[in-house]
């Protein structure tokens, strides 16, 4: 027989007893969909990580106060807030050699208001470094200045958020006057968008002043100790360098800090890429969660397949024989009946693609879970499927080509 030949007639049998065929392929539709939309959550998983990688940066390291860190900057304890310095910042850049870049800050909320349109947000006072250490470029007028981090001057670069509040799509407001709480700012430049980050948060809603000029006209208020600073950023050369680099601060800082062996530090520094192989660790193992759930609801459809179509020989003995007698070898029953199962599980598959693809669109729409949906997932699942039908399906195939022709016609 040839291959249309065996297609056709694997086809007018399943036709014959449609509903049989249409439960026994539920199995597989439901293992197929479910493939697609766990593979596409578990490839947008990994993409969130790496777009907080990205954000983050996978060479640095963040110093604040000890009484712990948020994640964009420092929320400290009371007491131990202001054991950072400036002059920490210049002992890290003088005396760790992998240190490429390191920035002090400070960062708090503010107000920000131009004519009539004002936006809540989070402001952040800056030493040069913090722009390279953070991957912030400037989309619109100019950086600060090497005077501007003197103290005197009082320029401000804008989020991209806060430059739509303040002036909407059409003006860009360089030159402007804007006031941040009650103090008044000249913009300079408008930061690059980069959108929502690895945490969720959005990462354009910011403002950017000079160092001195927040410690002088924004943080006056908060009893801070001159030099101060809340956290320091550190870009380090290699990301081989961080775990040594990461050491050698923590040693210069306690010297620096004069702490006693023993004692508790005063600081605290965050590994950033620690931070992303717990998560990655975390993710990976969902993502073998949920290839594993996807994969018994496979093999709880492919064992319906092979029950089904051994029922099916059972029922079909005197058919096997006749077809036998009439010149058919096991070759040829043994592919008759291999080409219905893989038939059965193709369409299953087929249906079970189209709902998995919808499936994983409503979740990305609708859910909390990322989803990354792409042409290879559609091509894992169209292989499962064509796998499940020929792995299954084998078994009954073969067990029909053994019946003894003679036996089979008969069977009662």
């Amino acid at each position: 027989m040839s291959f249309l030949d065996i297609l056709r007639t694997a086809f007018f049998a399943l036709r014959g007893n449609w509903m049989r065929s249409a439960l026994t392929s539920l199995g597989v539709i439901i293992g197929i969909a479910a493939v697609i939309v766990m593979v596409s959550i578990g490839q947008g998983t990994q993409a969130e990580i790496d777009k907080m990688v990205s954000g983050l940066g996978s060479q640095r390291l963040d110093i604040g106060s000890a009484g712990g860190m948020g994640a964009g900057g420092a929320r400290m304890a009371q007491g131990s807030r202001w054991s950072l310095s400036e002059g920490d910042v210049e002992a890290i850049r003088g005396e760790v050699p992998s240190v490429q870049y390191v920035a002090g800050s400070l960062r708090g909320g503010t107000q920000v208001v131009f004519a009539e349109n004002n936006a809540s947000t989070q402001w952040q006072g800056v030493q040069a470094d913090w722009f390279a250490i953070n991957d912030w470029q400037i989309a619109k007028g100019q950086g600060f200045d090497a005077g501007d981090y003197g103290g005197g001057a009082k320029p401000v670069i804008l989020g991209e958020t806060v430059r739509k509040a303040l002036f909407g799509d059409d003006e860009e407001g360089i030159g402007q006057t804007v006031r941040l709480g009650r103090v008044p700012f000249t913009v300079v430049g408008v930061l690059g968008s980069k959108g929502q980050g690895g945490f969720g948060q959005d990462q354009d809603d910011i403002v950017v002043v000079p160092l001195e000029a927040a410690r002088r006209r924004l943080s006056s208020a908060q009893g801070m100790p001159p030099g101060a600073v809340q956290s320091i950023a550190v870009g380090v050369d290699d990301p081989r360098n961080l775990a040594s680099a990461q050491a050698e601060i923590e040693g210069l800082l306690r010297q620096r800090h004069k702490i006693e062996p023993g004692a508790d530090d005063d600081f605290a520094v965050r590994n950033i890429s620690q931070i992303v192989a717990t998560r990655t660790a975390t993710t990976n193992l969902m993502s073998k969660l949920l290839g594993a759930v996807a994969g018994i609801c496979l093999i709880i459809g492919g064992i319906g397949i092979m029950n089904i179509m051994l029922v099916s020989v059972t029922e079909r003995i005197k058919e096997i024989g006749l077809r036998m007698a009439v010149g058919a070898g096991p070759r040829d029953v043994r592919r008759q009946f291999l080409a219905e199962a893989m038939l059965i599980s193709l369409i299953g598959g087929v249906i079970g693609i189209g709902i998995g693809v919808v499936g994983a669109l409503l979740v990305g729409k609708f859910g909390n879970l990322p989803v990354e949906l792409n042409a290879r997932v559609v091509l894992l699942a169209a292989a499962f499927s064509i796998s499940t039908g020929l792995f299954f399906g084998y078994y009954p195939a073969r067990k029909a080509s053994l019946l003894d022709p003679i036996e089979a016609l008969r069977a009662q």
